[in-house]
């Protein structure tokens, strides 16, 4: 009898298919603060909230911090109940139905996101500095909520190697890895006092950095007191290239590991 079992009948303990669930929710919820509060830096936790300590970016990274931990936490809890189902793992269907519900709590993070924080709370959107913030807010809501959601639903209810199969697993970190790739090679956008934070190799001289922000009608509006991290005013047609040819390794809001190139171009 058990080597007949589906990846959605009840043959699966709750402890199991909660795993799939929360860890699911968790990614969603990393994948959401680490390209869009930190990336890209579209929005930060509370970004849609004024005034008092709401004006302070410490602050606003201490909630960003705060729902890390979170996340963590929750993560730590699938975890846990994967382990305590550890003994489910050999049964047929057991992998297609963990990969099923970690895509269903990884759409359900973003649709309650979009519903709790963007539409009645109201504490950020997707893009704050968007004209249009809605159009991002459905679009997001769509591609990682809706679409994510019924993709795990109908990967539990098909059989397995039925018409038009594709394996679960891979086929899930393929479309993530996609999605997240394209997302991160749009620009911060907005308007042209958003600061660009970019992160600088050892070595790298002030005057080089000026020179190349020059080159670019850049400005600076602030440098740590090392001159690795600075905060430059840029145009939105400003080849940002040019950074990474002059040692920077992260330009907020381009794709990251491009400047990390810079380690095998470099020997200064």
């Amino acid at each position: 009898m058990a080597d007949t079992v589906q990846p959605g009948s009840s043959a699966f303990s709750s402890r199991y298919r909660w795993a799939g669930y929360a860890l699911g929710f968790s990614i969603g919820g990393f994948f959401d603060g680490i390209l869009l509060h930190q990336v890209l830096q579209w929005h930060h936790l509370l970004s849609g909230l004024e005034g008092g300590r709401f004006d302070d970016l410490r602050f606003q990274i201490l909630a960003d911090g705060l729902f890390h931990i979170l996340m963590y936490a929750i993560g730590g809890i699938g975890l846990w109940l994967l382990f305590a189902s550890r003994k489910e793992f050999g049964r047929p269907n057991a992998d297609r139905l963990l990969t099923a519900n970690a895509l269903i709590g990884f759409g359900a993070w973003h649709i309650i996101d979009a519903i709790a924080s963007h539409w009645v709370l109201g504490i950020h959107r997707i893009k704050m500095d968007s004209d249009l913030p809605l159009v991002w807010d459905v679009l997001w809501f769509t591609v990682f909520g809706i679409a994510f959601l019924a993709w795990g639903w109908m990967l539990r209810h098909t059989q397995p190697g039925g018409r038009g199969h594709v394996p679960a697993a891979p086929a899930a970190m393929a479309l993530i890895a996609i999605l997240a790739g394209t997302v991160a090679l749009l620009p911060p956008g907005g308007d042209g006092d958003r600061a660009t934070v970019v992160v600088f190799m050892p070595g790298t001289t002030p005057a080089q950095v000026m020179d190349a922000t020059l080159s670019i009608s850049g400005r600076l509006i602030w440098s740590d007191r090392h001159d690795s991290v600075w905060a430059l005013d840029l145009p939105d047609s400003a080849d940002v290239s040019v950074l990474y040819r002059n040692g920077a390794l992260l330009v907020s809001g381009t794709l990251v590991p491009v400047g990390c190139l810079n380690w095998f171009g470099r020997r200064d």
